[in-house]
This record gives structure tokens, C-alpha cells and sequence, in this order.
């Protein structure tokens, strides 16, 4: 589809910097980085970037305030941050909700998740909306068992198929009262959000009709936007909606009118959250948040997968504040409901994960462990050798290194802005953090450190700190994260992504020629999407088949009609179908599709969606539920119309060997090596690099450590291979930088589990409202680590699995899974169910740790419903009891047990047994795949590091946790000392009843604490 003899621009439009590559028509490749917001030089950036490249490469001069002629442009597709920035500092469109009467707070109510479960001062998300209308109308669903009156309920079918009775029609004479009650207020955009409208959507059609007609703007309807059950993610989606297309269409309107007749003659496309390109009008702000972060998706994956490997791709984007990680391995990953900004958004989306760690991360040395981020130095004042007295960051750890070069570095610095890289300051301050840590070392006994070890010691840490997200995304999946390529771009990525590589087990490392501007290279590799989803709620059955390949088959369609306006031919399309499927009664819906699982006589003609779901399961869970209905959701079609943009170029070839720039020293393990510069602009085809080396593409460097070897491809990318050699050998003894490596390692292992417990649970306190907690043990019972979860769970779950330790004895065996709540075994109230694992490991007879999860069970019996009822007199009338119940055993699941167990207290006068008895067991069977998730990673850390080692550093972290409490102490002392003049902290407060409760605590700055509380009724 291009046109010979025109410019062709792929732009991405980023809060800071605007980058934009170019073909021009003599086949010459450009690229161009400006700022984004430069008034005084240009009212647009993208605009701006344009009109310099025809002026450079054509001769002529184009006016910056004049239009640009199009028809020297072929195309333009853009990435932009417009939305996102909106959505972050709340500058979208003032716009209005408009409600099923009765619902008018349900947004704001939102449901019960809590993001930050240790935060002390939670601050509710602003709403979008600055006003809300209540619709009066009403359908609900038909059942038998409803007693709401409904004389003369008209009855609909809606688009699932399901039966919906209409109990109030839309009543427009208000609606128009309160909509115009918004026009006065100067309020143009309006997000429509009616219950069922997912699969009736009718009414706010009406609504909308309405509202259009009246004057407003902007229109966002949830069945349009987002077709899908669950109307409390739905309504915040329209709402972002209405919030940020006025946004875009603002600023489309602004680079629009930068060109003479604006677009229309002008093909402009715009990426999407999803990673596919849609036409300037077809651009909405919910399907934009993702925009800019997506080109780079799109570019590593369509430059780096190879599809005779069939090797997955991991994307590693390391900036300034933070490091974004994804994964490709022949199609995108999608997720289809996140949070931004506080806001969720039900869309599709590209599974993009975050970390706080990215060169300006601050370094930081407390009790005895090494410390990076999460905390930045920003832009501003910036790292220590930025000349702004600025802190000690990761790159001023490389720069000490050598591994930075200052005299490829803008010189931007100092009061003048022209000095380099301040090295001196970087020195100054290692060697301080470096007495501070040789003093905790010489108060252990343990060998001091040189200022160069402390430094590699952060550098290591970091490593190990970006490998958490990517760990998440492989093993949480239930990927082997060693059998992928580590895909390098963004500014900071290529000092780190060979010792990345090595320690994550990957054996290649692909750095793109245009890695700094990868993002914008994307955008010219992207295809053109178009997607259609409609609600479904079928059960997956033969008798299912005909009707959902006729579904399929008609979406098919309507998304190859589209593409065929936007000038696609059939041979360009190609559809691929998803079903959004889970398991009845489960809440956790996986949007499958069957491309490695063709029809068979006992599936749908567009191919086996059961197989291709219960793979999927099994893979991310460890299990399947083989009796359990599987229930389809949605119906997705993804259309994709291929551009066959030429974007290849090729250098030539040669078997001479790479001239070399310059050599310096760097720091590696084991001391300073001599270490070869090259300028990638110099390298050919064919060209071998050794480590240690270092590559510099314009402002970036590549680090190629010592047994890794670099090969220019016929692109004029970078190939690493990544050898093992040098790699240390870890003992059982402490050292100071392993400890905290471990400590990231061991907290993952939690947090994965913890992320298994919460998508394969179905109950709103562990799903939403995170009330659970999931840990690891040593050998002895004692806790080694946990994710961030509930306080009050973790500091009795040891005591818990201690108990089963002195109770069980040699009763645990190997497939056992034990199931306690009882307070005498360290439970912390009876709902609280805790499921604890025991590990065998190879030929030992005992287990060599264990696993356990704990979790908040809405009801399991009792006088009431809930948790301890005031007025019980025995516990079997809080609910069911568990000492040290087997509830796995030899493998087996005892389901039938487990319910008698918790039915028991309907033996008792005035009690219940288990109110949610579904609930109840499939959380457990939750806790139990969280558990088996634990298991799985911790046995191979021990195949990596050694029984010894991995054993050997539980009991340091044990250690050093008592270290770290004596230091928080030692703190507080200091800071009250300073504060009151003394050390003495004390505190009251009143139960209920009246009855006080005081706390006294003494703390002697070089002792441990000595405290005393005390009851007065």
C-alpha cells in the first residue's frame, strides 16, 4: 500500500521526548529526537519533526508556522501520550455520568479492592465525572425466584441469549430535564452506564440518542465501548472514555490543522492500547492509554521473534525511573482489565509490566543489606554525577564502573550546562557508602569491601530487581524463563542486559539498531486492527457449537468489511476468533484462542477452545477442573489488515575486523579488564565482537561482558550470545550482596504465589478486598519471606506451621496438605483458613521447607453469618474448627471430608453450618494451587543454587530481619530523643466498653527495647 516517491513518518509522541523515523522517497532512512513540548521553538512536535525532514532531505524551505503540503506524505502513524498524561494529572474533559436510577454512587463505591494493603492513609480515587444523572429505567434479568412486582413486564431476549424483563422504560421527559441541567453547567460529554446494558442495550441507545440530539459532544456508551460483563469496570471505562477522547480529538485537531486541507487527503494512523493501528477517526481514549509503551511492543517483537526458533521474546525497556517488561512469543498478550491512575479500565491492552528501578534509582545500604529504589532521583537534582547534588543511582554506580562513558555523554551539566559527567562526585560518594558498609562488616566479623565491590554488589541487585517483573511474566504463566531472547531497547537497558541474560538462564540478547527510538520504528512495523467482541454466556457443549460459529462467522465479517473500507484487500486480512472461558462458578476468564489447536470432530470448526483453555489453565495454575462446565463469556474477533510496509534496510558485508574507537578499563567480577569501544555506526555485517567491549549507539551504551560475543547482523543489529563463564559460585556462607539478592528471590517467590491465590479464588475478600497472605519457611517452621500482605496473618502463620511441626511429626508426608484455623495452632481468628504445604526435596525423609497461605473465608458457620459473633460461648459457634486437618492427602483432595468438616457446627443449638459452602472450597483449592506455585519455584532455586545454600540463606534473612528490627528501634529512639528528650514512648486507648489499654515502651539507643502493656477497666 505505498506510494512511490513519498515520505512515510512513524512517530512516537512521549511526555518528554517526541521520536520520529522516516523513509523518504529515495529510500534514505531518517530518525529525529525533539522535545515534546517546545513552544517557544514549535506548536507541535510530531508537526514539527516532519516539516525538518522534508526541508533536510528535499532543499526547500518550509515555514514552521506555514501548512505543510501533504502530498508529499504517503502516510503518518503516530503513538502519542496525550491520553495517558490526561488521565494522570485529571486534565480530561469535564464530563457527567448518567446512571440506572439508584446506582447513582456505585462508581464511587467502585468494589473492594485495596492496591496498597499497608497504606495508612488511603486516599480515595477522584471520579472522572463531575456530575451524575439517574436514568429511570430498569431490566433485569428473568427469574423465578424474583419478587419485585412486574405487571406487564415486557420480556426481551438480549444479545447472550438470555431473557431480560423490562420493568421501566426510559423516561425521556426527565432524561431531557437532566440532561440539560449538565448544558447549563457547560458540561458537553457524557458517559451512559445502565445496568445489563452489556447484553440489553437498548435503553442507552435511547439515552444516547437523546443526548446527541440535545448538544453533546462526546457520547460514551458502555455496550459500545465496552461490551462486557460487570458493570462496575464497564462504567469506569466509559467514563475514561468520555474523559479522554475529547482530548485526542483536540489535539488531532491541532496537528491536523498544521497541514493545508487538515487530514483528509492524508493518511493518518494512530496505535492503539492493543498494539494495532486504527484510522484517526476510529481513535478512542479508552484504547489509547497504552499508545507510545505499544510501538515499542510491536518493534521488538516483529524485529527480534524468529519463527523457525519459536523462541518467546522478553521486552526490556530500561529509562531513568523505571523498567517496562513484556513478552512476545508469535502473537501479543493481551490483559483486558487494568488500573491506571486509579481508574480501571476494561479494554484490551498489551501485558506491559512495571518496576521501580531504572538508572536514576537511588542506592541505598541499611542493616546490612544492599538497597536500590524504589525511590528516584529523577531528572532533578538527578544522580550524583549530574552536578546537582544529587544522590547515589545505578548509573552513577556504572559510571564509576567505567561501564559509562562521560566522554560520550551530552556535556549538559554544571551552572554553564557544558560540563560532562561529574566522576569525581560519583567517587566522593562511594567511598562513604562504602565506610558505612565496611563498618556493619567489621562489626560482623566479615571481610571489608573496596569502594569497586560495593559498587559491582549494587549493580548486581538492581540486575536482580528488573529480573522480579520478567520472572512474574514467564513463571507466573508458567513459562521457562531461560528459554526466551531478552530483547534490550530504551536508554539504560544495554549497560544491563547481559548480566540479566545470565542470570534469568537466557543464552541471547538482541539490541535493535534503533533501540533509542524503538517505539517509533514500531509504529511503521504495526498492522492495521479491527476488533468486534459481543457477550456470550453459553456453556462450551456441542450443542453450542452451531451457534457459536455462526457468531464467529458474522463477526468475522463485520471486521473484514471494515478493513476492506479502509482500502485492505481479502489477501491483506486475515481474523483470528477468541472466546473470553472459565470455569462455572470460578471468576478467573481466560480469553483463548485455538491457533495450535485445529477442529476436531468434537469441537467447533474454528478450532478445539476447550483444549486450547484447559492448556492454557493448567500452565498458568497447575491444574484443571475436568467435571466443572466451562462457560464462555465473550466472543472476540481481532482482524488484522497487513500493511507490508518496507521498512528492512541492509549493510554491507565485510571480513575485516571492526576498527576500534578507543579502550578503557572496566570493572568486572574479579577486578578491572581492558576493555575495547566501538561505534555501531562503524560495524558491518559480519562483524565478531569478545567481551568485555563496549558498542556506543549514539547516546547509548552496550555492555558486552567478558564470554559474551557480539554479532553485527545484515541489519545492523547487535546479536549477543551469552556465555556462563566467570559466573560466581555461591557458598552457604553470608555475604552481604547475596543476601540480597536471596531476599528478592525469596520475596518473588511469595508474590507469584500470592498472585495465583487472587486470580483462582472466586470469593470478593480474597479477590477485591486482598485479605490473604502467603509465605515460605525454613526447615524449622520459622517464616523467611513473605509478599506485602496482612500483618496480622504472617505474624501468627509461623506458629501455625510449628504447631503441625510438633503435632504431625512424622505423620507429614510427602502430598500432604494441611489445613488449620484453630487458635491454639496460631490461628489469628477462625475464618482465617491457612493451608500449609510441606516440601520434600530429593532423598530427604523430612521436609526441607514449607509453603503456606492464609486467607479470610467470608462464613464457615456459626450463630452468624461472618466472624466472631459477641455473644458465643463455645467456638464451635464461630464456625468450623481445624487443628491440623489433612486436607490433601497422598495427592488427593478430600473434598467430601473437608465439607462434613464444614457443616459440623449445625450440630450446635442456634448455629449453621458453612453458609457459602462453594466459596469455601474452591478458595481452598485456590490456596492449594498458590501453595504448589511455591513449591515449584523454591525447588529450583535449590537446583540452582544447592539445598545448602538455598537452606543456609533462610536462616540469614531469619538473622538479619532480628538486625533490621534493632535498627528501626535504634531510629525511633534517636528520632524521640531528639524530638521529647527522652526515650520513653507510651500510649492509651479504650476498648468498647470503656476499658483502657496502655502501651509503654523504653528503648535504650544501644540496647534492645524493654516495653509493658497493660489492661484498666
Amino acid at each position: 500500500m505505498a506510494v512511490e516517491g513519498k515520505f512515510q513518518f512513524a512517530i512516537d509522541r512521549g511526555g518528554t521526548f517526541t521520536d520520529i523515523w522516516a523513509k523518504c522517497p529515495s529510500g534514505k532512512v531518517c530518525v529525529m529526537k525533539l522535545l515534546s513540548v517546545d513552544p517557544k521553538n514549535y506548536p507541535d512536535a510530531p508537526r514539527e519533526g516532519i516539516r525538518r525532514i522534508i526541508e533536510q532531505e528535499t532543499g526547500k524551505s518550509f515555514p514552521a508556522k506555514s501548512p505543510l503540503n501533504p502530498s508529499m506524505i504517503d502516510w503518518i502513524r503516530m503513538g502519542t501520550t496525550v491520553a495517558t498524561n490526561a488521565l494522570l494529572e485529571r486534565k480530561g474533559e469535564p464530563m457527567a455520568l448518567a446512571i440506572t436510577k439508584g446506582f447513582k454512587d456505585l462508581l464511587h463505591i467502585g468494589n473492594q479492592a485495596r492496591p496498597n494493603i499497608f497504606d495508612l492513609e488511603i486516599t480515595t480515587p477522584e471520579q472522572l465525572y463531575q456530575d451524575v444523572i439517574e436514568v429511570e429505567e430498569r431490566a433485569i434479568f428473568q427469574q423465578r425466584k424474583c419478587q419485585l412486582e412486574k405487571d406487564n413486564a415486557e420480556v426481551v431476549t438480549g444479545k447472550t441469549g438470555e431473557k431480560l424483563e423490562v420493568l421501566e422504560k426510559v423516561n425521556t421527559d426527565k432524561l431531557r430535564e437532566d440532561l440539560q441541567r449538565l448544558l447549563d453547567k457547560g458540561i458537553r460529554s457524557l458517559a451512559v452506564v445502565l445496568l445489563h446494558s452489556y447484553t440489553f442495550a437498548d435503553h442507552e441507545a435511547e439515552v444516547g440518542r437523546v443526548a446527541m440530539e440535545m448538544g453533546f459532544h462526546q457520547v460514551s456508551l458502555s455496550s459500545d465501548v465496552m461490551p462486557m460483563v460487570r458493570v462496575v469496570p464497564r462504567g469506569y471505562t466509559a467514563c475514561a472514555d468520555a474523559y479522554l477522547t475529547p482530548c485526542i480529538k483536540t489535539y488531532v485537531k491541532g496537528f491536523a490543522s498544521g497541514f493545508q486541507g487538515g487530514l483528509e487527503d492524508l493518511r493518518v494512523l494512530f496505535m492503539q492500547s492493543d498494539g494495532g493501528l486504527t484510522p484517526v477517526d476510529r481513535f478512542i481514549g479508552s484504547r489509547a492509554i497504552l499508545s507510545g509503551p505499544a510501538g515499542g511492543v510491536v518493534g521488538f517483537a516483529l524485529t527480534t521473534y524468529q519463527e523457525e526458533t519459536s523462541l518467546p521474546v522478553i521486552g526490556f525497556d530500561m529509562g531513568g525511573t523505571s523498567t517496562d517488561v513484556s513478552r512476545y512469543a508469535g502473537q501479543y498478550e493481551h490483559v483486558f482489565e487494568t488500573t491506571t491512575a486509579g481508574v480501571t479500565i476494561q479494554a484490551p491492552q498489551l501485558d506491559i509490566n512495571t518496576v521501580a528501578a531504572g538508572g536514576g534509582s537511588m542506592l541505598f545500604f541499611r542493616s546490612g543489606m544492599f538497597v536500590v529504589g524504589p525511590e528516584s532521583a529523577g531528572a532533578d537534582p538527578g544522580p550524583a554525577c549530574y552536578m546537582k547534588g544529587g544522590p547515589l543511582t545505578i548509573t552513577d554506580a556504572n559510571l564509576f564502573l567505567g561501564r559509562l562513558l562521560p566522554q560520550y555523554f551530552p556535556k549538559i551539566f554544571g551552572k554553564s550546562q557544558n560540563k560532562p559527567l561529574d566522576v569525581a562526585a560519583t567517587k566522593r560518594a562511594f567511598n562513604k557508602i562504602t565506610k558505612e558498609v565496611n563498618n556493619f562488616l567489621s562489626d560482623q566479623d566479615k571481610p571489608v569491601m573496596t569502594s569497586e565491590e560495593v559498587a559491582m554488589g549494587f549493580i548486581k541487585v538492581a540486575n536482580e530487581t528488573m529480573c522480579r517483573p520478567i520472572r512474574a511474566l514467564t513463571q507466573a504463566k508458567g513459562y521457562d524463563t531461560s528459554r526466551h531472547v531478552l530483547a534490550c531497547f530504551g536508554g539504560a537497558g544495554g549497560q544491563h542486559a547481559c548480566a540479566i541474560a545470565r542470570s534469568l538462564g537466557m543464552s541471547q540478547v538482541f539490541v535493535h539498531r534503533y533501540a533509542g527510538i524503538l517505539s517509533a520504528y514500531g509504529m511503521a512495523l504495526a498492522d492495521v486492527v479491527h476488533e468486534s467482541q459481543e457477550p456470550c454466556a453459553k456453556v462450551y457443549e456441542p450443542g453450542t457449537f452451531s451457534y457459536l460459529d455462526d457468531r464467529i462467522r458474522e463477526l468475522c465479517q463485520v471486521c473484514t468489511a471494515e478493513l476492506e473500507n479502509q482500502g485492505f484487500s481479502q489477501s491483506q486480512i486475515s481474523e483470528q476468533p477468541f472466546l473470553h472461558m472459565r470455569y462455572d462458578r470460578t471468576d478467573c476468564a481466560l480469553m483463548v484462542s485455538t491457533e495450535k489447536f485445529p477442529a476436531t470432530d468434537a469441537s467447533c470448526k474454528h478450532g478445539d477452545f476447550k483444549a486450547a483453555f484447559e492448556e492454557r489453565y493448567r500452565t498458568e495454575f497447575g491444574f484443571i477442573l475436568p467435571d466443572r462446565p466451562i462457560i464462555i463469556d465473550d466472543i472476540r474477533i481481532r482482524a488484522v489488515g497487513k500493511a507490508y510496509v518496507d521498512t528492512e534496510e541492509t549493510i554491507e558485508e565485510t571480513s575485516e575486523s571492526p576498527r576500534v574507537e578507543t579502550e578503557v578499563e572496566c570493572y568486572f567480577e574479579g577486578g578491572r579488564q581492558n576493555t575495547k569501544v566501538y561505534l555501531l555506526e562503524d560495524l558491518r555485517q559480519g562483524h565478531m565482537i569478545n567481551g568485555p567491549a563496549i558498542i556506543m549507539n549514539g547516546n547509548s551504551t552496550i555492555l558486552v561482558e567478558p564470554a559474551c560475543h557480539a554479532q553485527i547482523t545484515k541489519h545492523g543489529d547487535v546479536r549477543i550470545q551469552v556465555g556462563s563463564a566467570g559466573v560466581q559460585t555461591v557458598g552457604p556462607e553470608l555475604d552481604a550482596i547475596q543476601l540480597s539478592i536471596f531476599s528478592h528471590r525469596f520475596m518473588s517467590i511469595a508474590e507469584q504465589m500470592g498472585r495465583v491465590l487472587q486470580r483462582t479464588s472466586i470469593s470478593t475478600n480474597i479477590k477485591e478486598r486482598l485479605d490473604f497472605s502467603c509465605a515460605m519457611f525454613g526447615y524449622d517452621g520459622g517464616l523467611v519471606a513473605n509478599a506485602p500482605h496482612i500483618p496480622v496473618h504472617l505474624g501468627a502463620m509461623q506458629e501455625t506451621v510449628q504447631y503441625q511441626m510438633r503435632q504431625l511429626g512424622d505423620e507429614i508426608k510427602n502430598g500432604d496438605v494441611i489445613l488449620s484455623n484453630h487458635p491454639q495452632a496460631g490461628g489469628s481468628h477462625l475464618p482465617d483458613l491457612t493451608v500449609i504445604t510441606p516440601v520434600f526435596y530429593g532423598e530427604n525423609k523430612k521436609p526441607v521447607f514449607f509453603v503456606a497461605s492464609r486467607g479470610h473465608h467470608a462464613d464457615i458457620g456459626g450463630i452468624t453469618p461472618g466472624s466472631m459473633p459477641p455473644h458465643s460461648k463455645c467456638i464451635q459457634e464461630e464456625g468450623a474448627v481445624f487443628k491440623s486437618f489433612k486436607l490433601v492427602e497422598g495427592g488427593m483432595f478430600r473434598e467430601e471430608a473437608v465439607t462434613e468438616a464444614l457443616m459440623e457446627p449445625a450440630n450446635y443449638p442456634e448455629s449453621s453450618g458453612t453458609r457459602n459452602l462453594h466459596d469455601n472450597l474452591s478458595d481452598l483449592k485456590a490456596q492449594v494451587a498458590a501453595n504448589q506455585k511455591g513449591i515449584r519455584l523454591i525447588c529450583e532455586l535449590i537446583d540452582e543454587y544447592g539445598l545448602d545454600v538455598v537452606q543456609a540463606y533462610m536462616t540469614h534473612i531469619q538473622n538479619n530481619a532480628e538486625i533490621a528490627v534493632q535498627d528501626m528501634l535504634k531510629e525511633i529512639a534517636y528520632k524521640t530523643k531528639h524530638r521529647t528528650g527522652t526515650t520513653h514512648l507510651q500510649a492509651e486507648d479504650s476498648m468498647d466498653d470503656g476499658a483502657k489499654i496502655k502501651l509503654s515502651v523504653d528503648i535504650d539507643e544501644k540496647k534492645s527495647p524493654t516495653g509493658n502493656a497493660e489492661g484498666d477497666s
